[in-house]
Parts: structure tokens; sequence; C-alpha cells
């Protein structure tokens, strides 16, 4: 398989795939490293591995010999949400998006080489702090708003006739302004980001750059088959626990597999499709111990597996019961099951209570109005499949 076909093999969009080789035929007779940029913000504190797509495909650059240029969006994180869903990603405080970032290089560099001379990191305040208010007008100048409003976020809010803020306008043309900056050659991004990444292209032909080739990857879906956000709590962290993560893939859809072996794993197509060939069970056992040995290592992934079958195939309780100390007396169900930890909410608790996801002792609990009580003897609480605790009064 060329460079140019392992990188296609990741990709959703490219525009062009023939400029992309050009650009590669050219960077390798000239000895030339490809300067290919990736952004993004950081507005929580977790990177989860449908990030980690994009990465991988910058990785894989980097392994070509180019050179990843890795913008840390502290300005646009500011910016808040562009996309309506403000409640999600509110703006942050330059100290919140601060300590985000650090956690965020932390676990990038789980996947990319960001010492000196491999990568390139960048923060886009470098270039947006030293704007003045002026300089915000001649950006916005670049741009009309009817071709910003041709977004598909902001055609949908506008169908629906919800309010587009004039700042959310200025988002694309920011990470547009990200690439001139930078001089990027390629920008890598997930494929709701391609009016941005056309953006950019438009901005660098305007500044006498030869305009960027866009390569968007495919939007992972989570667990539960929607997009993959912390919002929905369908996500796999980077720094999830090994026993976490198998059991997170292992409550994967079996029509999502094929995705996540393709973008999350080294497997090759053919391999792939001789493991989907097999028992669903088995794929997913498979797809589960890549990823917990890419995450952590080999050995994770065995124990990772060991615990999973001994829980979930035996029926048998973890290894490991974690033991909590609550105040002793007599409480309703949902609020224990809040305070210790294991639903985030007794809202929560009594929808997974009236679905029998709730064990006490071994019995299922079938009525969110139940009262349990703490005493000296340890109560044994199961929620779902993986949250587990014996909880005793003090």
């Amino acid at each position: 398989m060329s460079d140019l076909q392992r990188l296609l093999r990741l990709a959703s969009d490219v525009v062009t795939p023939e400029e992309l080789a050009r650009r590669l035929d050219e960077a390798g007779r000239a000895g030339r490293r490809l300067r290919v940029k990736f952004g993004i913000d950081p507005t929580f504190t977790q990177v989860h591995v449908g990030h980690a797509v994009p990465i991988r495909v910058l990785r894989l650059f980097q392994e070509l010999g180019h050179l990843p240029v890795l913008i840390i969006g502290d300005a646009t994180a500011r910016l808040g949400d562009p996309t309506g869903r403000n409640e999600q990603r509110p703006p942050l405080s330059a100290e919140e998006v601060e300590h985000n970032a650090a956690t965020y290089l932390d676990q990038i560099g789980r996947i990319l080489d960001l010492s000196a001379g491999a990568c390139e990191v960048r923060r886009n305040s470098e270039w947006f702090g030293a704007m003045d208010f002026f300089d915000g007008l001649r950006l916005a100048a670049h741009a009309t708003v009817a071709r910003l409003l041709e977004r598909d976020d902001f055609q949908q809010r506008q169908d629906r006739r919800l309010p587009i803020h004039l700042h959310e306008l200025m988002y694309p043309l920011m990470q547009g302004w990200d690439s001139v900056m930078v001089r990027a050659d390629v920008e890598l991004g997930g494929n709701d980001q391609l009016f941005n990444l056309h953006m950019g292209r438009q901005l660098q032909e305007r500044e006498g750059q030869p305009p960027q080739v866009c390569f968007t990857t495919p939007l992972l879906l989570g667990t539960d088959g929607r997009k993959m956000s912390k919002t929905y709590g369908n996500h796999l962290p980077l720094t999830a626990p090994p026993d976490e993560a198998f059991g997170k893939v292992m409550s994967l859809a079996d029509d999502a597999m094929a995705d996540w072996f393709r973008l999350l794993t080294p497997l090759e197509p053919e391999e792939v499709e001789a493991v989907l060939a097999g028992h669903p069970r088995a794929a997913k056992a498979r797809l589960a111990r890549e990823i917990v040995a890419w995450l952590h290592d080999a050995e994770a992934a065995a124990a990772a597996e060991a615990e999973f079958d001994r829980r979930f195939r035996d029926r048998q309780l973890p290894s490991e019961v974690p033991e909590l100390s609550l105040p002793g007396g007599e409480r309703p169900l949902p609020a224990l099951l809040k305070e210790a930890g294991l639903t985030a909410s007794t809202s929560e608790a009594r929808r997974l209570i009236a679905q029998g996801g709730v064990r006490i002792d071994g019995r299922a609990a079938a009525d969110p109005n139940e009262t349990v009580v703490l005493g000296a003897e340890a109560v044994l609480v199961q929620v779902g499949k993986r949250r587990v605790a014996r909880l005793r009064g003090s």
C-alpha cells in the first residue's frame, strides 16, 4: 500500500486527492517536510478516542517524515461553542483554558511525538492575543455574512429560527487565520469541519500563500451509536483504565466495529475483514484488546479481557470491589446511589431502578421508592454491568 493509499484509507473528504498526491511527491523530491496542521480547542480536560482519529492521521504524516503543526486553540476555546450548543461548551476563562491545555498535551503525547523538531506546538493566542479591535474588523472583512451562513449548523439554526450570535460567525475566520499564520500545507479535521478548512484555503489565497489541502476524517460514533461526545457519556477517554476501556468497547454496537477497527487500529483491511466475518463477540473482543493495548499495553489488554470474562461471561463480581463508608441510617435508594457515586443523579438512579439495572445483595431492586438501611454489615450494590460497591454505615 502506497503512502497516499495509507492516508486516504483514513479520510472522509480530501480537497483534493490529486493535490495531496502532488504535494507529497514534490516534498519527497525536494527533501522538504509538509506542514500538516491540526487544531484542537482545550474545552474539557479529557481527550477521547474520537479526537484521536485525526491525531492518528497526524501521527501517520509524522511517520512519513512530515511536520505536524499542533495548534492548541486557547483563543478559540474562549469564544465558546460555535455550533449552537452553548450549554455544552460555554466560554471559558483563561485559567480554565490553560489548565485544560496542559492535560490535552499530556494526553495527545500518548499518540504523537511532541518533542522539539518532531512536532511544532503552537497556541493561537500568539497571534489573536496581539490583535486589536481594528485587526479583528480587518479579518472579518475577508468573508461575507452570506458565505458564513452557508455553514451547515448555521443553516439548521436559521431553519429552526434559533439565534446566531455575531461572535460565532468569527469562529471559521479564526480557524482559517490559524492556517495563514502557520503556513499550513495540509489541515486535518473531522468531517464536520470541512467548511472551516475551506475558509483556511480562502484566507491563504488572499494572503498570497498556496491554499492548503483539506483532509477530513470520519466522525467516530460513540458506544450508543450517536456522535461521540462527553456530554452524551458515550465516549472512551484516552486516559480510561484498562478495565473501563475494555468494557466500553464491548458495549459498542456491532455495526460500528468496522469504523473503529479502521480508524483506531493498525490492522490491515484484509485482516479486519476476516475478523468481522467471524462471531461478533469474538470480533468485539479482538477490537477491545487492540484498543486497550494501544492505550496501555498488551499485558493490560489481556488482564482486562480476563477480568471482563470473569465478571460478565462467568457472572462473577470484580476481583476488587470498592468499599465505602457513608453516614448510617435509612435513606431512599436513589439518593444512596448518587451519594455513593454509582449514578450521576437521583433521576438517573430512579430510571435505572425502574429498568431493572440495580441489584442489592444480588436481588433486583424494582421499586424506585425503596429505602436502604446502612449499618455495620456491608450492603453489596450493583448498578449496570460495571459499577459495584460495598456500602456500610459509619
